[in-house]
């Protein structure tokens, strides 16, 4: 408890937690959001009550009306972000912060409850720090950090709920994408976008991405590992992936992103790379960039490589992109050398291999 954080967390330890022999097993092998900790974090809020009841406890199902608010209009918003085993042992989030404020500006956009970014952090913490056997020290592997918020007034009617829940769950996880991949492949939607001008594209709520899942179903059946979406208005200009961000670089070594125009998530790791490559020299331009001239500068040579990032997939580059008229490679079709030394910086920051100049990794006591 803190001035910033006048909740008191009371922790009740998981009565019959899992042997260690079990968590080492999970953790030789995990697989992406399938198996997780024993805790998890919960705080309520009511209208005229506030913020309230912050519990740390076993993990358990959650006991909702059928008439719950968010079954009827889909208030919930969630954060994606990771711990890390370091060699020297000790436990680190990378930029939580960033999570933080990213939450409740979401909170904001959908008409919910605002969570102080102390009390997000103290959260996560507390997890964290209850959980940390469950941390993975191997290359890759880390453990996966959910804070979500859900409307869980029992009401019909359209209008904002007057009670939320708020929760962090975590998972031990290794590569978000099949090991051994050098470079993923994409396919690219023509008949469905993930985000209009004036919607909710800049919030990590969960509508968004219940809206791309049959994108990404398509994507599937293509053979491609991910979707790529154009805008709403002209079906021209590239602006992300399914869960990802997407960076372009360049013959003459600069690197080229969408810019953010509020239908494309602000993704933490895509600022961080900005502000990464910026400090190594290198030239980063937010702006707008046409499918069609992709597809040629491909051709070309003038994009030497292309690569996706996010919280879950780091920075993966992409080989190949297939479209409703074809495909094309992007140079060799594997990783290039621009894409692999900004993943080799990034995850050395993260993981305390590598100087962080910019204050962003937060040690957990």
């Amino acid at each position: 408890m803190s001035a910033d954080n006048p909740l008191r967390f009371v922790v009740e330890p998981h009565a019959n937690p899992t042997p260690a022999d079990q968590i080492t097993a999970a953790l030789a092998n995990p697989v992406f959001g399938r198996v997780f900790t024993d805790h998890m974090v919960t705080i309520r809020w009511t209208e005229g009550k506030g913020w309230h009841d912050a519990k740390v406890e076993a993990r358990r199902p959650f006991q909702i009306d059928p008439a719950c608010a968010v079954l009827h209009y889909a208030q919930e918003i969630f954060e994606g972000m990771k711990a890390y085993r370091g060699e020297d042992g000790k436990i680190s989030l990378f930029r939580p912060q960033a999570n933080a404020r990213r939450f409740r500006e979401s909170a904001q956009r959908m008409s919910m409850a605002d969570l102080p970014e102390a009390v997000f952090l103290e959260a996560v913490e507390k997890l964290v720090d209850i959980d940390r056997a469950w941390i993975p020290g191997s290359e890759g592997s880390s453990l996966y950090i959910r804070p979500f918020m859900f409307a869980s007034e029992s009401f019909l009617g359209v209008r904002a709920a007057h009670e939320y829940i708020f929760c962090v769950i975590a998972c031990p996880v290794g590569p978000y994408f099949k090991a051994g991949k050098s470079a993923v492949t994409v396919w690219v939607s023509d008949q469905y976008t993930r985000a209009a001008p004036g919607g909710t594209g800049a919030a990590k709520c969960g509508g968004n991405y219940a809206a791309s899942l049959i994108a990404q179903t398509e994507a599937s059946a293509k053979g491609c590992d991910q979707v790529v979406f154009l805008d709403a208005a002209q079906h021209r200009w590239i602006e992300e992936l399914g869960g990802m961000n997407v960076f372009f670089v360049m013959d003459d070594g600069s690197l080229q992103t969408p810019p953010l125009s509020g239908t494309i998530l602000p993704g933490i790791t895509r600022a961080s790379i900005i502000e990464l490559a910026r400090r190594e020299g290198l030239t980063v331009n937010e702006a707008p960039y046409e499918f069609a001239q992709w597809q040629a500068d491909a051709a070309s040579g003038r994009v030497k490589e292309t690569f996706a990032c996010g919280t879950a997939a780091v920075v993966t580059a992409i080989g190949q992109v297939r479209h409703a008229n074809g495909e094309f490679n992007i140079a060799d079709g594997g990783e290039g050398p621009v894409t692999k030394r900004i993943r080799d910086q990034l995850t050395g920051i993260q993981r305390g291999k590598v100087a962080d100049p910019f204050g962003w990794v937060h040690h957990v006591a």
